[in-house]
């Protein structure tokens, strides 16, 4: 497996990092398939793990899974909720960052976490207030690094200036390339490595979706715009355009999607997430796919001309997250 740097910070990653949240969904495998997923993936090469303390129970399996291997991986998670909970709204004030980040260091089964997000801007608490507390984690040597998940390059930039962030996790694919305005030259600039959460744009890129699929109540994708079935229908192009790239390169669709990010700069680890162990080594190919520039520029091109349809959250979340 090839490693990465997280920007400027000297922390070196999996080129793929494994995104965790998926394992905690509803009708996730059960918990001991999980442990063996997880260790799957270590065994497979990737060493970077992200989950979160709003991911229900997630923190408490990755902790389990990874136990017996803690010194050779890299644990990311996140804070930003009160109490940890997503249902009981943001809260990134120094006491609750300081509260359930004891708490996440029980549940991961570790004295110190490599990288720890804010999992949303907290428009109630000044960045720098965050960025400070942190800071006083990696003081008292409970935190290794610091990260901003879904920020705009104004916060990021702020943040910055008080306690160097390693890494913005943020939405990015082919399937959403919003980042592409601001975000990752502003990252380029500060040294700030990027981590790309739903890279397969959550499997709408994997060409196994369609009009006609049919998702599940208690599937997220249910409730979003993007994926309504008269949106799916009008964003299909962009799956096309996928699978036959994937069939010159001799690739599978998430291959393509995957090493398209990869190409994209050398500070960028993609993290997808899956519950099965053929679809997780199908992923780890996708490090294989080489774009060279004329490739690149030939995809990016046909990319601009594609029309993507569809809010990614419903209205009453979208205003939270931002575009």
């Amino acid at each position: 497996m090839k490693t990465r740097e997280l920007g400027n910070s000297g922390l070196k990653v999996s080129a793929l990092g494994f995104g965790c949240m998926g394992l905690s969904f509803p009708n996730a495998p059960a918990r001991e398939e999980n442990i063996r997923l997880l260790r799957s993936a270590f065994e497979n090469g990737i060493t970077f793990f992200d989950t979160a303390q709003g991911y229900g129970t997630n923190e408490e399996l990755v902790g389990e899974a990874l136990e017996p291997i803690r010194k050779d991986v890299v644990i990311a998670t996140k804070f930003g909720f009160k109490d940890g909970d997503v249902r009981l709204g943001l809260d990134s004030r120094p006491e609750n960052i300081i509260a359930t980040t004891e708490a996440s260091l029980k549940r991961l089964r570790t004295d110190v976490i490599d990288l720890l997000y804010q999992h949303r801007p907290d428009p109630n608490v000044p960045v720098e207030d965050v960025a400070g507390t942190v800071k006083d984690l990696i003081l008292a040597g409970k935190v290794k690094h610091f990260g901003l998940s879904e920020a705009n390059a104004e916060t990021i930039r702020r943040a910055h200036v008080i306690l160097p962030v390693t890494a913005l996790q943020s939405e990015y694919s082919m399937f959403y390339r919003e980042p592409e305005i601001e975000i990752i030259s502003t990252l380029e600039d500060l040294g700030i490595g990027f981590v790309p959460f739903s890279p397969l744009g959550k499997g709408f890129l994997t060409g196994t979706i369609s009009a006609e699929t049919e998702f599940d109540k208690t599937d997220g994708r249910s409730m979003s715009p993007r994926f309504n079935q008269e949106n799916r229908e009008a964003n299909q192009a962009l799956v096309d355009l996928v699978i036959s790239i994937a069939k010159e390169k001799n690739a599978t669709p998430s291959q393509i999607a995957l090493g398209w990010l990869l190409a994209q700069k050398p500070f960028i680890v993609p993290i997808p997430g899956t519950s099965k162990l053929n679809r997780l080594q199908e992923n780890i190919g996708g490090i294989a796919v080489s774009l060279g520039n004329d490739e690149l520029s030939q995809i990016n091109s046909a990319l601009a001309t594609i029309e993507i349809v569809g809010e990614r959250y419903p209205a009453n979340i979208q205003s939270k997250v931002g575009k």
